[in-house]
């Protein structure tokens, strides 16, 4: 009986790599394999058309000492400073909102969704034609009330928070979604109790809905920090990172590198910059959600 047993478990244990070798190789190939290829390169001058030339950390010194990779670093957290912590307030606050017993409520979350599904190349245009400074329909708002406004995306001091208002927008809706799932995890027994002890709307909701969405909210925080250092695409479709790269990012200035300017090894060693950066703030945030925890 136990030969038997073995021999079934060993064959079970078989068909189990059998079905995990496909995303196992699939993981190799397409993400182990490139980040060791990007981590070698990044020691290297390399153009794409001769052999990779090995110069040490000199990627590392030049970018240290570049003023565009300070000036794009700056841009990037200035970018997630303005869209992370108003984009996650505009979350919960929808989220609270169609989670009541209103009227039409499934479309609406449909409707602050439907921004999360759409094409970064529609969105784009559908934008900067709201931000045109001459026909554009946010001008000519602001218009009726005798305001004259901004160039927006053609000027430096509102081409990155034209950005990052695209960028709330289009997110909101998703990051609602999932505080949505969170309040609906909420037993309504608290709120039954804290309305028995004569708690108002505010009170439940500070006292009750915030720490109880912490996880939730603690994911959201993270995703919506990593995706703000990794935005490309609506600075490449909507300003190409100017004027003068005031809404130029890491992410851009990277691929300007890599394939405008061919020089891949030092695209490769600010590749592994935004790496670090990213898993500093995520190791960080973890430590504070578990400090945070301990303390409650």
């Amino acid at each position: 009986m136990k030969t038997k047993k073995k021999g079934r478990l060993r064959d079970d244990s078989r068909w189990a790599w059998a079905m995990l070798l496909p995303n196992i190789v699939g993981f190799i190939m397409f993400m182990v394999v490139p980040v060791v290829a990007t981590f070698v390169l990044s020691f290297t001058k390399y153009d794409m058309l001769t052999p990779p030339k090995f110069v040490g950390v000199q990627n590392y010194i030049d970018m240290a000492t570049d003023p565009i990779v300070w000036q794009v670093t700056g841009n990037t957290l200035l970018y997630t400073l303005l869209t992370v912590p108003v984009g996650m307030c505009i979350s919960l606050l929808l989220a609270v909102m169609l989670d009541q017993k209103i009227a039409f409520r499934r479309f609406y979350r449909a409707a602050f969704f439907l921004p999360a599904i759409t094409s970064m190349v529609v969105v784009a245009i559908v934008w900067q034609w709201i931000y045109n400074p001459d026909y554009g329909i946010l001008n000519y708002f602001l218009s009726i009330f005798g305001i004259k406004g901004p160039k927006w995306l053609l000027d430096t001091r509102t081409s990155l928070v034209s950005l990052a208002i695209v960028g709330i927008w289009k997110s909101a809706g998703y990051n609602m979604l999932i505080f949505l799932s969170g309040l609906q995890g909420i037993s309504t027994t608290y709120y039954e109790a804290a309305e028995l002890d004569g708690a108002g709307k505010w009170a439940q909701f500070r006292y009750i809905t915030v720490p109880m969405l912490k996880p939730t909210t603690f994911f959201i925080f993270v995703m919506s920090m990593i995706g703000s250092f990794q935005v490309f695409d609506q600075v490449m479709l909507m300003t190409k990172g100017g004027p003068g790269r005031s809404s130029s990012v890491l992410v851009h200035y990277l691929y300007q590198n890599a394939f405008q300017y061919f020089k891949l090894g030092y695209a490769c060693a600010i590749a592994y910059l935004l790496f670090f950066i990213i898993m500093a703030i995520t190791l960080f945030n973890m430590r504070m959600e578990k400090n945070m925890r301990e303390i409650y």
